[in-house]
């Protein structure tokens, strides 16, 4: 008679269901919700274009316009930077670091306060936070190779943290610079993170670069459990471990530059979402990406919804996350300090 299956199992088969449950409910909670609630049989009228009545067509225009492209935007975010953390998280084999840790979000947030500096359009300023994520991981990854004698992963993460500390200092000069009542408040919001203005071509544009990443992730997952490996270990299977391993933090790049080009600089989402999907599916990349992937949109959904309607003045996602993610950091360093 064959066992029965046991709770840990049932929970990890059930995990990527239940998000795939949650998520749509969430997204009607954000459409629905705001200054101009909404029912759901509004909704739906409201997805065709209205025939006459000045109502509809206004909740029309609202969800079209605005709420449904900063409700895609907020899928997009939550479940790029989630799997992006998770892979920096088995990459380097440090459950506790995020996609901040290559100095993607510092890059990418000095590119774009330049563009905004230097007067560029939008879809310049996106290009130059996209370019400047990039150019910060090409920064860290040269001064990691120079760096002799040094566990190859330790001589990373100091890179990074010395980068990003470069590149911060570059972002509150262009502060400085900045004109103080044109500019600077424009670059501080931009800082803060925050999904108001998105547009559906935002979300066209990050899209397919979004699904280019993931694929390779997902393709890969069964070689990115032998990550965790020692290299050695890993090499001996025929693995080469480094040119894997570049090339998902390649990947990982490109989710998050793609997201922080619209969004600006939201943390805490890749490092908390990772950590708490390890927790209820185990480290098994095949189920870790699922379902951090799905946890992180439907935390950003969640999130986003309470920013634009907690107070009568929009809260920055970025402001949230990271009250909800310090506390969440304390508790895991506590709880690791337990004998």
């Amino acid at each position: 008679m064959p066992m029965p299956p046991s709770p840990t199992r049932v929970r990890q088969r059930l995990a990527p269901w239940l998000l795939l449950l949650l998520l749509p409910a969430l997204m009607l909670l954000a459409l629905a919700s705001g200054s101009y609630s909404a029912s759901l049989s509004e909704l739906w009228a409201a997805l065709v274009p209205p025939a006459a009545g000045e109502a509809p067509a206004m909740l029309h225009s609202l969800l079209w316009q605005v709420r449904l492209p900063r409700v895609l935007a907020a899928l997009l975010l939550g479940a790029s930077l989630a799997s992006a953390g998770a892979l920096y998280q088995g990459v380097l084999r440090n459950p506790l670091v995020s996609p901040d840790i290559l100095g993607v979000s510092a890059g990418a947030g000095l590119g774009a306060v330049l563009a905004m500096l230097w007067g560029w359009p939008l879809a310049m300023l996106q290009l130059a936070a996209f370019g400047g994520g990039l150019v910060a991981v090409l920064l860290v990854y040269l001064v990691s190779r120079r760096v002799v004698q040094r566990d190859p992963l330790l001589a990373l993460v100091l890179a990074g943290i010395a980068v990003t500390t470069v590149l911060g200092a570059g972002v509150s000069l262009v502060k400085v610079l900045a004109d103080p009542y044109d500019q600077l408040p424009a670059i501080t919001w931009w800082l803060l993170g925050s999904l108001n203005g998105v547009s559906l071509a935002d979300v066209v544009w990050a899209t397919p670069v979004i699904v280019l990443a993931l694929l390779p992730l997902w393709l890969l997952r069964w070689r990115i459990n032998l990550l965790s490996l020692p290299d050695e270990e890993a090499a001996s299977l025929g693995l080469n471990v480094q040119r894997l391993r570049w090339a998902l933090i390649a990947m990982a790049t490109l989710l998050t530059a793609a997201v922080v080009a619209f969004s600006g600089m939201v943390g805490w989402v890749g490092l908390v979402i990772p950590h708490l999907a390890r927790f209820w599916v185990g480290p098994d990349f095949s189920r870790l990406l699922p379902v951090s992937l799905l946890m992180g949109a439907c935390f950003v959904v969640l999130v986003d919804t309470l920013a634009r309607t907690l107070a009568p003045a929009e809260i920055p996602l970025g402001v949230l996350t990271a009250l909800l993610g310090g506390p969440f950091l304390i508790w895991v360093l506590m709880r690791s300090a337990r004998p």
